[in-house]
């Protein structure tokens, strides 16, 4: 009975991100309307803060628990801090390698489009100085305050980059029909934005809770179901943005949907675990040799073609799909043989 109970409120925890942040887009697009933000700041902000809660929230509630662990001093409190840890920054990369090699990727293959390099290349450029400061201050085996300090630089930057973007193309805005300002729109927005974001909340402690329980009973390490189960699992807001946009044949929203997401995973979820924690985050062996590494090519598959070419094609989709089935496998059943590649005794 306490097997199912498990597997069944990972799922309601999972099935609550998903309504309750599509609940929080909507709550969080009406009011960017009604106070006039232009709709390229909505799509590259506040939709991808919307759609990035969940990691957010699942991160920072498993850095707290780890830190609280650290200090309880309690048992084997060092391993056990780690493994909370694990599934903070598993989920943070995993949900960008997933945002990357699968989610976007589904949009390539179904849905290539041409973009604006001078739109596109600057973000994709930050998103990809980012994973590598966040590569090289973790080669020592820890991420500390300062690159956390480094990390939130480069997002001023891209928030800097976004809003240098939106008045340049305010002009070319096309006028949209006003939203309802009336008590009973006005009273269901408000709701969406509260109730959505509580939701969110509730949801991720159920999926971090869950998800720790899952991997215990696995026998596997938190780490790999951070990577895998919970960065899925907590990337569903962009995966059912980007089914969306795909439908309704408007690719440059998920393509946005998932930079912005990126950014945000990248450098607010690792910073603000490495303050909660206390600095010096526990880096694994894992996120250095293979999670960041698969990061930071993923994202120059995505990004170095189409600044170039600019478009995206079937080709760069297909590319990342196979890479992120090849990625899931070395995780879940061929870690020890990787890591052996570098001398590594697992």
């Amino acid at each position: 009975m306490e097997t199912f109970l498990m597997y069944f409120l990972f799922v309601v925890g999972v099935v609550v991100i998903i309504k309750c942040g599509d609940w929080f887009v909507d709550g969080a697009v009406w009011v960017a309307e009604i106070t006039k933000i232009p709709k390229f700041i909505i799509g590259a902000t506040i939709i991808s803060v919307a759609t990035t809660l969940p990691e957010i929230i699942v991160s920072t509630i498993a850095a707290i628990d780890g830190h609280q662990i650290l200090v309880s001093g309690v048992g084997d409190y060092i391993a056990a801090s780690q493994e909370k840890v694990g599934m903070a920054i598993g989920n943070g990369i995993g949900s960008v390698i997933c945002n990357t090699a699968m989610i976007l990727a589904l949009s390539m293959v179904f849905l290539p489009t041409s973009i604006n390099r001078k739109d596109f290349a600057p973000k994709a450029g930050l998103l990809i100085v980012a994973l590598v400061a966040l590569f090289l201050f973790s080669m020592n085996g820890s991420f500390s305050i300062i690159g956390a300090v480094v990390l939130l630089v480069i997002f001023a930057a891209y928030i800097f980059e976004n809003i240098r973007s939106a008045k340049a193309s305010t002009l070319l805005e096309e006028e949209t029909a006003e939203p309802a300002k009336d008590k009973k729109s006005i009273v269901l927005n408000i709701l969406k934005v509260v109730g959505g974001a509580a939701g969110i909340v509730i949801g991720s402690k159920l999926l971090e809770t869950n998800g720790s329980k899952i991997a215990l009973s696995w026998g596997v390490s938190a780490e790999v179901i951070g990577v895998t189960i919970v960065a899925i699992g907590t990337s569903l807001p962009e995966l059912v943005t980007a089914v969306a946009s795909i439908v309704k044949k408007q690719a440059s929203m998920s393509i946005g949907n998932v930079i912005g997401a990126n950014v945000i995973d990248t450098t607010i979820i690792l910073a603000v675990c490495s303050f909660v924690y206390g600095g010096n985050l526990p880096v694994s062996l894992q996120n250095i040799y293979l999670d960041f590494p698969v990061a930071i090519i993923a994202t120059l598959i995505a990004a170095v073609p189409t600044v170039i070419c600019k478009k995206f094609s079937r080709w760069q989709g297909i590319v990342l799909l196979a890479l992120y089935v090849a990625y899931l496998v070395i995780v879940t059943v061929g870690m020890s043989r990787y890591l052996g590649l570098f001398g590594i005794v697992a």
